[in-house]
């Protein structure tokens, strides 16, 4: 069992200060492993999954059950409602479950992505919780290789060379069968390609059905089908209604939804101080990088899933409001990734397959945004500083610069 120690610290950090943490993320990304994970270190504990039929017919017969717990001694007992978001009035109920009892137990609440989307709504647990993400495996947290995040805040440029074998091994094995943890852990091509068929047809014939008010489940099947062709590049929204012979809103209704349970993530492009800057297309990727095809998509699209999940996390914990953009120009010119913090440009970063001389555009924005850039590789074993003007951009194998992520 995988004891998933970077959220560990993040639940070590919210639990100290707040007495209900919400915990969201892909399903079958490891959250009911990891509420349990926690649960055993509580000498009193109570773990509570509203899909275990038994159990919801007991809560709904008396909401207050977990109150009969026997406890072993005089310690503050954890409960875990594991999919508690499936019942239609969970909000309202923890609101009055954390006023009545905060200062008698700690509250672990765990579900999919319908956690983080009321939460951007009219939310009635204000004030009442923190909420923290935990996504499928990543190459910065399996690599045992992470610097300090002050340490990263200093010179993201910072690079270990450790187990460099290891961790190339890992990255494979995440470029190949996803960081989900069960077709990761089982090491075999066979049972990730089963896993993601079933993975995608379940989400979208049940989550996406019930979430959303979709009519056509064949149209929006074979809208997921066509994302992975259009990973890592500006996404067009009226090539896509075109293609599927829909109305621009469906498709932008669908994408929104895709986003909303976690299938993919979005990020938008950055104008500030960047001269003729795009401003509108995002650029999406998916959780599930191997249904990527072309070598340089996959490549760029498991880039972004490190650096995305660096910054949610950092933001999780409280270390800044950080976000992930892309730089694109109307004379073409483009850098994959842009990482703010409080909204000023922090750092960039450029992934070439192969290519290990910084690219032109590299340098032309990193000499308008003076800030720290650096080009990634799928391979690699060594790493290289290149000046440009006053500033250097380091070149180095992806898989070393990600695990050393915070």
């Amino acid at each position: 069992m995988k004891t998933r120690t970077l959220y560990q610290e993040i639940w070590d950090e919210l639990s100290s200060e707040k007495n209900m943490v919400l915990l969201a993320g892909p399903r079958q990304a490891g959250k009911t492993t990891f509420s349990k994970i926690i649960a055993q270190q509580y000498a009193n504990q109570f773990y509570f999954n509203w899909d275990i039929s038994g159990a919801r017919v007991k809560f709904l017969e008396n909401p207050l059950f977990f109150r009969e717990m026997k406890r072993v001694d005089d310690t503050l007992p954890l409960v875990v409602f594991d999919e508690l978001h499936k019942f239609k009035d969970w909000k309202n109920y923890l609101k009055g479950l954390y006023d009545e009892f905060k200062q008698e137990y700690q509250f672990l609440i765990s579900g999919s992505g319908r956690l983080d989307t009321y939460r951007k709504g009219s939310d009635s647990l204000a004030g009442r919780y923190y909420l923290f993400h935990l996504w499928p495996f990543t190459i910065s947290e399996l690599g045992n290789n992470n610097h300090s995040f002050g340490r990263f805040m200093e010179n993201p440029l910072r690079i270990r060379m450790d187990n460099h074998l290891f961790i190339s091994d890992l990255w494979h094995n995440l470029t190949e069968l996803s960081g989900f943890p069960e077709p990761f852990l089982s090491g075999k091509k066979t049972t990730y390609r089963r896993w993601s068929n079933t993975y995608s047809n379940q989400l979208i014939r049940e989550d996406i059905r019930e979430q959303a008010d979709i009519r056509s489940i064949g149209d929006v099947e074979s809208l997921y089908m066509l994302l992975p062709s259009k990973i890592g590049r500006p996404l067009s929204i009226p090539s896509l209604a075109k293609s599927l012979k829909v109305s621009y809103n469906s498709i932008q209704k669908w994408i929104m939804t895709f986003e909303s349970l976690f299938l993919l993530f979005s990020i938008t492009p950055w104008s500030k101080k960047i001269s003729r800057a795009i401003q509108k297309e995002r650029k999406l990727y998916l959780w599930d990088s191997p249904r990527i095809e072309d070598p340089a998509a996959r490549f760029e699209n498991m880039i972004a899933l490190e650096l995305y999940r660096a910054i949610s996390s950092w933001n999780d914990i409280g270390f800044g409001s950080f976000s992930l953009h892309y730089i694109r120009n109307r004379e073409n010119q483009e850098v994959d990734f842009l990482i703010a913090n409080e909204r000023k440009p922090f750092l960039m970063i450029e992934a070439k397959l192969t290519e290990t001389t910084p690219s032109p555009s590299l340098r032309i924005f990193q000499n308008q945004l003076k800030i720290p850039a650096i080009q990634l590789t799928q391979t690699g074993d060594s790493y290289r500083m290149i000046p440009n003007n006053s500033q250097h951009i380091l070149c180095a194998p992806a898989s070393q610069w990600l695990s050393g992520l915070p």
